[in-house]
């Protein structure tokens, strides 16, 4: 065989061999890419993403979308081709497989864990949003959760309502602990509770409970040091005036929170707040109605662009990496509150792109 073929043949096997190793070869790493991007004033699997009753609601127009990121699975690994075509690509974003699965937790916990976020999110919104419209919240403290093997399993429950401690009144999630604390492990701490079926009764019969139950405890030692516990996690809860319920599945963690608490706004004023324009954005939101910054905003932009959003609500602290590499016909308008997104709203409704307080990126 001539040499030149030869060295042709071996480079040919040689590239082969790479090709397949860079497809069989598993590497550390995760993919995210644009997600699914949802009108917050529309519907989504065929019902209203937001369903009001119990008050007066108002036609609405336009969009105010909610934006995802799509990420490869806990159980799929990357190999390392894929891994060269995403770091190669545009919009997407190849990033150490442990920034999104830590080591320390399970697929079930995460998955738990973005769920919950999901859950807050959403009564976060929905207080946020009442909030700025004058319309008044009640606040309670539950059990959020109950330890296994611990002394309050199958004696407290979550969504049971803590109306005392050893007779002391509660009235914020951190007294619970503080008054459990004072004893020593092995002694007796007696709670008043709502059930949480009554509780959750008397909410949706809007009435006062009609029973409650003392429940007491015998407290142990805490496994890292010696404070007495019982083992539940106290947490804040709110009742509402009137029902809102967030139609939403498949989606985790706690970015639509902004999005969620516009929608209820607008559908609670005869104001439209778009003007019939195309609005996405993202964004945290507590119940003070203060917007934190997400991951993932390069991903959301271009999925909201995508769609055809004209303008992007984009938390303060995301500006910066947002701006970086912003998508063509896309305004990202800066955001700190929720007062902050009512008031460029109202710009945008009467045409004042000029003053709108733009993202601009570092530097």
């Amino acid at each position: 065989m001539p040499r030149r073929t030869a060295t042709m043949l071996a480079s040919l096997l040689m590239l082969i061999a790479l090709l397949c190793a860079g497809v069989l070869i598993p590497v550390p790493y995760a993919e995210m890419s644009p997600g699914p991007t949802v009108n917050t004033l529309g519907e989504h699997g065929g019902e209203p993403v937001l369903q009001i009753s119990g008050h007066q609601t108002y036609p609405t127009s336009g969009n105010l979308n909610m934006t995802t990121v799509r990420v490869t699975g806990s159980q799929y690994r990357m190999n390392l081709v894929e891994a060269v075509a995403g770091w190669l690509g545009h919009d997407n974003l190849v990033v150490p497989r442990s920034t999104l699965y830590p080591d320390d937790k399970s697929p079930d916990e995460l998955n738990q864990e973005t769920a919950e976020e999901f859950s807050q999110s959403q009564e976060s919104a929905k207080v946020a949003a009442l909030k700025q419209l004058n319309i008044p919240v009640g606040s309670r403290v539950v059990v959020s959760s109950v330890v296994k093997g611990s002394a309050a399993e199958g004696r407290l429950h979550a969504g049971d309502v803590i109306k005392a401690v050893d007779g002391t009144e509660i009235k914020q999630p951190g007294d619970v602990a503080k008054l459990v604390t004072k004893h020593r492990p092995g002694q007796q701490v007696s709670f008043r509770i709502v059930p949480a079926k009554e509780a959750a009764a008397a909410e949706k019969e809007k009435r006062q409970p009609r029973s409650e139950e003392t429940v007491a405890l015998t407290t142990r030692k805490a496994p890292d040091d010696e404070r007495a516990i019982v083992g539940i996690q106290a947490g804040p809860d709110h009742t509402f005036p009137f029902t809102i319920n967030i139609k939403l599945a498949d989606v985790g963690g706690p970015s639509a929170g902004l999005m969620f608490a516009l929608g209820i706004v607008d559908k609670l004023t005869p104001d439209d707040l778009t003007g019939g324009k195309f609005v996405a954005g993202t964004g945290t939101i507590d119940e003070n109605g203060k917007v934190g910054p997400i991951g993932g905003i390069e991903m959301k932009t271009v999925g909201a662009r995508s769609k055809g959003a004209r303008y992007f609500l984009t938390p303060k602290d995301n500006c910066a990496a947002a701006a970086k590499d912003r998508p063509s016909g896309l305004t990202l308008i800066q955001v700190d509150t929720m007062s902050d997104a009512l008031k460029s709203l109202e710009k945008i409704r009467k045409g004042d792109a000029a003053g709108l307080p733009q993202c601009r990126a570092a530097g």
